[in-house]
């Protein structure tokens, strides 16, 4: 079996995102990272759980991500929570600014990879969801599970 690359596999994903909140649109963004935290992205040691994203001024910031400190690079070695640059267009940057304010959305992060040797962030613009909301969902996911179960034993 191949192994696959590192471009090809993801580094973090926020599972929770999903359940707690209605995605509306995912971005991809760029960050400024620190050498050990890229050595420490390709460990794949990497948390993105309570994170999120932040419009500041004219920038996006990723905050409360957690990326373990590099071992052999200790002495140098970064803080695991630290703020995070968020490499956006300008424009790109003042659509989410409008949409965050104007309409109550909140910039969560969902996923983090490799692309093409840099670490790229899927960033999305969401609603959070209410108690009903997630039990609706649960219950989706429920009858789609039954009807799978059917029809794989119709099959047999």
């Amino acid at each position: 079996m191949e192994r696959p690359k590192s471009e090809d596999r993801d580094i973090a994903v926020n599972r929770r995102a999903r359940h707690d909140f209605l995605i509306e649109e995912t971005i991809e963004a760029g960050l400024v990272l620190l050498g050990s935290e890229i050595k420490a992205l390709r460990q794949g040691k990497a948390n993105l759980k309570d994170s999120y994203g932040r419009i500041e001024g004219d920038e996006v910031w990723l905050w409360n991500a957690h990326i373990s400190p590099y071992g052999p690079a200790s002495q140098f070695g970064h803080e695991p929570t630290r703020q995070r640059k968020l490499l956006l267009h300008r424009a790109e940057i003042a659509r989410l600014h409008g949409k965050v304010k104007e309409r109550g959305l909140a910039l969560i992060p969902l996923r983090l990879y490799f692309k093409n040797g840099r670490a790229k962030l899927e960033l999305a613009l969401a609603r959070g969801k209410k108690q009903h909301d997630k039990r609706e969902s649960i219950k989706e996911r429920e009858v789609r599970r039954e009807i799978d179960r059917a029809m794989a034993a119709r099959r047999k």
